[in-house]
């Protein structure tokens, strides 16, 4: 079972998403794979959903104490097969070819570990793809999730990335991080001499059940651990990540030059920016609609990290606090349980 791939899932309730996501597995055209459900202590039965793909998917489940994704994922890694570990998340949907794009591509491009980018499915809400626009867009800070052309180095993200597993054992598997232990596994690659890829044929459906404020707290999250990670992995750390930072406090500035003195030139370019991202984005979704939301989607993502990310750089540069007491909810207590 060497050349076996083990697609690992963590899975907390989601029953609707997880159907979806092992329906769209059942209808791959290479079966040749394992699929490890590994459900972390949901208050949902999920057993029966499982079960209606048994049939259909070499699958295995397996129910532990609630932990987080990280180290369900870890949990993952130690019962899988293969010497391939991927990792999706439970709301996302492949495409038929996935398997068999991602067994052609380790075939012919020579990497550690890879990742692919996310996209939206034609029949997801439009909020969904306004937030997946603004997660993807060459116009936004994720662009890196949509494409391969803005990095040197792809960070692989967990919710469709893979990883030898013995390099993933050799590593310990995920930190102890809560929130960007994908970027932070990535890094810990890097400086340790593997090398990761992004391959272009492996995109997924990220279905994200989510709405403005969830959006907004997720994303806040993200922009505290930047700097978190920042600290942990000084060689990678790149002005770019102060971007929505600079965003933030540019409208800040515009909104009281403003009401001070009734100029409008800062606050001008937001309008631009705003018309173009409306712009592209029903261009790109065929939607006016779905282009005015990801209007305000872009903002929210943009003012709620760069938020994040000043709040966590002054308490870790200023206020000189350890990480685990300036945020201990984004770290936990490893386990196996």
């Amino acid at each position: 079972m060497s050349n076996l791939i083990s697609v690992i899932v963590p899975v907390y309730n989601r029953e609707k998403e997880l159907y979806e996501l092992l329906d769209s597995f059942a209808k791959q055209s290479d079966k040749d794979f394992e699929l490890l459900i590994i459900d972390d202590g949901s208050t949902q039965n999920l057993i029966n959903t499982v079960s209606e793909f048994k049939n259909k998917l070499s699958l295995l489940y397996f129910r532990k104490k609630n932990s987080g994704p990280g180290l369900s994922r870890n949990y993952g890694g130690k019962k899988a097969n293969g010497s391939w570990l991927v990792f999706v998340d439970s709301d996302v949907i492949v495409d038929k070819n996935y398997i068999k794009n991602i067994k052609s591509e380790i075939d012919t491009q020579k990497c550690d570990a890879f990742g692919g980018a996310d996209k939206a499915h034609k029949e997801f809400s439009p909020i969904q793809k306004a937030i997946s626009y603004s997660m993807t867009s060459f116009l936004t800070t994720g662009g890196i999730r949509g494409n391969k052309n803005p990095v040197s180095k792809f960070q692989p993200r967990s919710f469709n990335m893979g990883i030898k597993k013995e390099i993933f054992e050799k590593i310990g598997g995920f930190s102890d991080l809560r929130i960007g232990e994908d970027p932070d596994l990535a890094m810990t690659l890097w400086e340790k001499g593997y090398t990761t890829a992004f391959f272009d044929t492996i995109a997924v459906n990220h279905k994200r059940r989510i709405n403005f404020v969830k959006f907004s707290k997720q994303i806040y999250e993200f922009g505290c651990a930047r700097p978190i990670l920042n600290q942990k992995h000084p060689s990678y750390t790149k002005a770019s990540y102060a971007i929505p930072s600079l965003f933030l406090l540019g409208f800040l500035l515009g909104t009281t030059e403003y009401w001070t003195v009734g100029k409008t030139g800062l606050l001008l370019l937001y309008g631009i920016y705003s018309v173009l991202i409306i712009c592209h984005a029903s261009v790109k979704n065929r939607s006016l609609y779905i282009g005015l939301l990801s209007g305000i989607t872009t903002h929210i993502q943009m003012f709620s990290y760069g938020w994040g990310f000043l709040l966590s750089w002054y308490r870790l540069n200023i206020k000189k606090l350890d990480p685990k007491e300036a945020f201990p909810h984004h770290f936990y207590i490893k386990n196996d349980s």
